[in-house]
């Protein structure tokens, strides 16, 4: 019974969403535009940058090396 007044309830909704729609006339208004037949150049200079990269054994070693750490609670107690 729920989900049937629900139903109804959505179409109702949706009808009077359309009823509500009415139609704007716009109107358009034409420009005119024109064409520049100028062409601009820009150079543009590459610089010359030496950059080190670092490179490590392994991937991700910061990240493992930072995951594996031990606290006081992870150690084994002593009976």
């Amino acid at each position: 019974m729920k989900t049937i007044a629900t139903l109804i309830f959505v179409l109702f909704i949706g009808v009077a969403a359309q009823a509500q729609a009415t139609t704007v006339e716009t109107t358009t208004e034409a420009i005119e535009m024109t064409i520049a037949s100028e062409t601009t150049v820009k150079e543009v200079t590459a610089e010359k940058n030496t950059e080190v990269a670092r490179l490590y054994r392994r991937s991700n070693s910061r990240v493992k090396k930072a995951l594996s750490f031990t606290t006081k609670r992870n150690r084994a107690k002593q009976a």
